[in-house]
């Protein structure tokens, strides 16, 4: 079992701040000559971290893709490494940014930083999931099995990701964050108010506008809505009326008591630091809101967990490969391969343990994590399956995939379902029952795969009774 060492980058494109990380990953090969390539990676270490910068955005409010690829060659070069060096790669492009049209742009002008570029445009939910891992809190809620909320707080938005025991139960953004409001630094003038703050700002009657001198007092009672929102969001503190309006998809459903927090994002270096210094040295309100959270019942009525991470929380490690054949009991159309780069939406055991309309709407909530503005991206669905189904439980799950993914089957977009039991065959053929005629789908099982992978399927080998799979993995610990 050889030991191979990788360079890895992550660069994390957010609403407010763009950063970067090379990692060096240590990865065995863990199978016999005579099997499978199982790939693991034993160990991590960070070996660069970037400047932070603001994401450079242009006044027509689209991404600067020049200012990222000389941001991105600039980093390289502090680094002493060369581009040429890096194996592996991830651009997570999160919060607003995702929502800008040219976030295409960004990944092809970055496409040769990498040797293989995992790219992710994240939406809300997908953000908190991946800024949940990143800060640790999903391992934690596996190691101690319990439930905890990270709360992942940028510039415009907090994103919630709430884990039990290593599953992720439920997603939630709320339209909060550091730069909602933007002070100039010397003359203490504001600068923008984001529109739902204003809006609240005109109801309360409070005394701040564009343009006007502000201090840490006046703007004390907004800061306490935004907290108390917070507060909410988890099932504290007094309802606040502006809840509902400040959500900026949905928020977290409560079926399990909440037994840990943590927090993520810039605002969370922002909750122990010393107000007093400068309040507005970041140009807004980022402080003031880390200050109110500190003095909240978010940190004196729940345990709050450390974070491995806070700024970084979304990009602190990407990209490793466990290379897998799925076996003969496949079922694939050809046209559709190859595939690449395609996220995995994975069912948890409490939803796979549903009736078959149960399976459905679990599928189709889960899908949203996958939502950009109104558009679904495609995705690759993931089960465990079972071990011995009857016909009727296949056909359940046939039936309830394809009326879960309805809105990529509308599209006409190829189908990819993975699963880990040894059961594709039966499913693919009663997929091939309910999809509409000559539908361009893929079957395969023994893969193991999680929320937040990515899946590549090559052409099919060995007279096309096996497809060569690769799972690529965002690291985080």
């Amino acid at each position: 079992m050889s030991e191979e060492v990788v360079l890895s980058v992550g660069i994390d494109l957010g609403t407010s701040t763009t950063q970067m990380i090379i990692s060096k990953l240590y990865i065995k090969n863990m199978a016999s000559s005579f099997t499978i390539p199982r790939i693991t990676i034993t160990d991590k270490e960070v070996v660069f971290k970037s400047d932070i910068i603001f994401t450079p955005i242009l006044e027509n409010n689209l991404i600067d893709v020049k200012a990222i690829e000389n941001f991105v060659k600039n980093q390289y070069e502090k680094a002493g490494i060369s581009k040429e060096d890096i194996q592996i790669g991830a651009v997570i492009i999160t919060g607003e940014t995702a929502r800008k049209e040219n976030s295409s742009n960004v990944l092809q002008a970055l496409s040769g930083y990498a040797g293989d570029f995992v790219v992710a445009t994240a939406g809300p939910d997908l953000e908190s999931i991946i800024a949940g891992r990143g800060a640790g809190a999903q391992t934690y809620s596996k190691e101690k099995h319990t439930t905890v909320v990270n709360l992942d707080i940028g510039g415009g938005t907090t994103n919630l990701a709430l884990f039990y025991d290593d599953e992720v139960f439920d997603t939630g953004c709320l339209d909060i964050g550091g730069r909602l409001i933007k002070v100039d630094q010397t003359t203490k003038e504001i600068k923008y108010i984001a529109p739902k703050i204003k809006e609240i700002i005109r109801k309360e009657n409070l005394p701040i506008s564009l343009g006007q001198r502000t201090s840490v007092e006046e703007l004390t009672p907004i800061i306490k809505i935004m907290v108390n929102v917070l507060e909410n969001s988890v099932g504290l503190g007094e309802p606040s009326p502006y809840y509902e309006e400040i959500i900026t998809n949905k928020g977290l459903s409560f079926n399990r008591k909440i037994e840990a927090i943590s927090f993520s994002g810039g605002v969370a270096d922002c909750i122990h630091s010393d107000l007093y210094m400068d309040p507005f040295q970041y140009g807004d309100i980022g402080l003031l809101l880390g200050n109110g959270i500190a003095n909240s019942k978010l940190v004196s009525e729940i345990e709050v967990i450390e974070s491995v991470e806070t700024i970084r929380a979304t990009v602190v490690g990407a990209g490793s490969h466990t290379a897998d054949i799925s076996g003969s009991t496949i079922t694939y159309k050809e046209e559709i391969l190859p595939i690449k780069n395609m996220p995995i939406l994975k069912l948890s055991s409490q939803d796979e343990q549903g009736s078959r309309d149960e399976l459905a709407d679990a599928i189709e909530k889960k899908m949203q994590w996958y939502q950009l503005e109104q558009e679904f991206q495609n995705i690759a669905l993931g089960i465990e399956g079972e071990k011995n189904p009857t016909f009727q439980r296949v056909l359940d799950y046939a039936e309830a995939i394809a009326k879960g993914l309805e809105p990529i089957i509308k599209r006409n977009e190829p189908l990819v379902v993975s699963v880990q039991q040894d059961m594709a065959k039966a499913l693919g053929q009663c997929l091939h029952s309910v999809l509409p005629k000559d539908y361009p789908f893929v079957c395969i099982d023994s893969v193991k795969v999680e929320n937040g992978d990515y899946i590549d399927i090559g052409m099919p080998v060995a007279n096309g009774s096996v497809l060569p799979v690769v799972v690529k993995t965002l690291i985080f610990n």
